[in-house]
């Protein structure tokens, strides 16, 4: 019996499956239809759904994924990714690197205003990167390159830089270049109720932390004109069945649909939005020297890892054929991806027994891995495949707002995740220097070393090719065990518009318009 058949016979369906799988990797709704003329949105208002509530609200703190829809209309950040994935300018109207990528100038536009009334300047932005890189937390790895951080006048910032660093400019787009008032950012208020520089304010008499987040549009923001909507309250909600019976009454405006209930709205009533290969699913086999799991410190016991999924079958299977099999933890549209690796790791089970057994472990061995909301719809999958080539996985369980700091702090030497999928230079920083990624802090000579390349090439071409050249070492050094690229389909009504097409996967604001507007 195959895994998928053993699965089936728990009575764990496809459209289950595919349906919380939904949830776990986007976990997106919109309540409340815009009131107002849907032409000018002057007072429109839309609901956002997310999986978990904000860890926290401080700068130096912030997570990705959908919890940006809070703190990305709070904070504003120096620059912005647009609906195609393109870097544009925002609190600084202008950037320009040196010829040898070790300083970055930005040059910041006039006028700009915290919630408070006081002026954004230069001084502000250095006082936050200074900041995020003094503080540990979600931030400071991604300060690691930076040397030292200037305001030579009031609307100009300098950035030296110890190494080139490629994603840096990246990451300003996202949490690690938010801007925040340093006069109240040490406050106690901050992880709550942030004094920020961005599109809107946190109401806190409609506010209820870790609940719902209500936010009101600033008339004095300085690009006012491009946030349509009024009022958006961002909820905290987990449950897909629900939100898809919200979506078809009318109750909510959109929702990232599973693959499975896309044919159930139809394109008369709503708008629909396919996505492809918008985020990653895979396992990461953390401790590659053997710290906490021994075998682990193998390449022989991780390829074989990596020969135990059937991900043809999951794909069309488990998630419905709303995703693509892959070997590769970069991205598919990044410069780093490499179709010719797709070949190295068939599905073998037979082979990932030899490999085991010659690498000592013939009868294989025991692994405990974290149960998050992410990796729940994958566990019987994941059990079985490891359980036929001898791996016995336990799951622990971790709390949603638990999940990121499970594995940060070293405690599993492997478990399941998913991210959406970004810039090479992001996904590098990402999987290999934040605590979450890369909680045993792995490294190589050979990898430092196509790293180091990578971030101090500036002819784009040329570092494609050395990108592709440390995504091979990552994929035959077996760093992790992807199983697939998940595709993704929003729904609206017909009053909302979703503007994304899947290249910036990004959760933003930015990405929702009044239709007509």
């Amino acid at each position: 019996m195959n895994t998928l058949e053993q699965i089936s016979n728990k009575q764990f369906s496809r459209r289950g499956f595919v349906a919380i799988a939904g949830t776990a990797v986007l976990a997106l709704s919109a309540c409340g239809s815009p009131t107002g003329d849907p032409s000018t949105g002057d007072s429109a208002k839309l609901t956002i759904g997310i999986l978990a509530a904000p860890r926290s609200l401080d700068p130096a703190q912030l997570d990705g994924g959908t919890q940006s829809y809070v703190w990305g209309a709070i904070y504003d950040t120096l620059v912005y990714y647009d609906n195609a994935g393109k870097l544009q300018p925002n609190a600084a109207e202008s950037w320009e690197y040196s010829d040898d990528a070790r300083t970055l100038t930005f040059t910041l536009r006039k006028g700009m205003k915290f919630s408070t009334g006081a002026p954004v300047t230069a001084d502000a932005v250095v006082a936050n990167l200074k900041r995020n890189k003094a503080t540990p937390g979600q931030q400071q790895s991604k300060m690691s390159a930076v040397d030292s951080v200037e305001a030579p006048d009031a609307n100009t910032v300098v950035v030296r830089f110890s190494t080139p660093d490629q994603s840096f400019i990246y990451n300003m787009a996202l949490e690690a270049g938010v801007i925040a008032d340093p006069a109240t950012v040490d406050e106690s208020r901050t992880p709550t109720n942030p004094v920020g520089s961005g599109p809107y304010v946190l109401d806190t008499s409609a506010t209820v932390n870790g609940s719902s987040y209500v936010l009101k549009r600033r008339d004095d923001y300085w690009n006012a004109d491009a946030y349509p909507f009024a009022t958006i309250t961002v909820r905290v909600i987990a449950d897909q069945a629900a939100t898809m019976n919200a979506l078809r009454s009318g109750e909510i405006d959109a929702s990232v649909v599973p693959a499975s209930q896309v044919d159930s709205f139809s394109p008369t009533e709503f708008n629909v939005v396919s996505n492809s290969a918008s985020s990653a699913g895979y396992l990461n086999l953390a401790d590659r020297e053997g710290t906490r799991l021994k075998p682990l410190g193998d390449v022989r016991v991780r390829q074989a890892i990596n020969m135990a999924f059937d991900r043809e079958e999951i794909v069309d299977k488990l998630l419905a054929g709303a995703g693509s099999p892959t070997n590769q933890q970069f991205g598919r549209a990044g410069e780093a991806y490499d179709p010719e690796l797709e070949r190295l790791y068939e599905y073998n089970p037979q082979q990932a027994k030899k490999l085991l057994a010659d690498a000592g472990y013939p009868n294989g061995f025991s692994v405990n891995m974290p149960s998050t909301p992410m990796s729940l719809p994958f566990q019987p999958t994941i059990s079985q495949a490891l359980g036929d080539i001898g791996i016995r996985v336990s799951w622990d369980p971790a709390p949603a707002q638990n999940a990121t700091a499970s594995v940060a702090e070293g405690k599993y030497p492997m478990y399941f995740f998913l991210v959406g999928n970004d810039v090479a230079p992001r996904e590098l920083q990402r999987q290999f220097h934040s605590s979450s990624q890369n909680p045993f802090n792995w490294s190589s000579p050979e990898f430092e070393r196509l790293e180091k390349e990578a971030h101090a090439e500036t002819d784009p071409d040329r570092r494609a090719e050395i990108f592709k050249e440390l995504n091979a070492y990552v994929v035959e050094q077996a760093l992790f065990a992807p199983i697939f690229f998940l595709h993704s389909t929003m729904v609206t009504t017909k009053d909302v518009k979703f503007l994304g097409d899947g290249t910036n996967g990004f959760p933003s604001i930015r990405t929702f318009g009044v239709a007509g507007g």
